[in-house]
């Protein structure tokens, strides 16, 4: 897997520092994934994770790291991860090249 085939922003990383540096644990990574669901067919989930697992992508941002199973790897290829604070309060989002739809809140998408 090509390890430039997504983007962690220096905005989402500066977020994954500050949360990782609350909890205390050095060991935390970002996780990011594709799931079935949403109101356009896929939707998007973020969690954190203290370990890689075989089939992770990893992509580094300085000190952070993104991890991306190969499952979702291939709906997030050429992605760009980013932390925003808006309107609709402060979250990740995924720019994603491949979503030919997506919903109002952007947190689904077709392909």
């Amino acid at each position: 897997m090509n390890a430039q085939a997504l983007v962690l922003t220096d905005n989402a990383a500066n977020k994954v520092r500050q949360l990782r540096d609350s909890e205390g644990n050095d060991d935390l990574m970002l996780r990011v994934y594709v799931t079935g669901g949403g109101c356009s067919g896929f939707s998007y989930g973020f969690n954190f994770a203290e370990s890689v697992n075989e089939d992770d992508a990893e992509f580094v941002n300085g000190d952070v790291k993104m991890l991306v199973d190969s499952l979702s790897y291939q709906y997030l290829v050429g992605s760009v991860v980013d932390y925003v604070e808006g309107l609709e309060g402060s979250r990740f989002i995924v720019q994603n090249p491949n979503a030919t739809t997506t919903c109002g809140c952007g947190s689904s998408f077709s392909i």
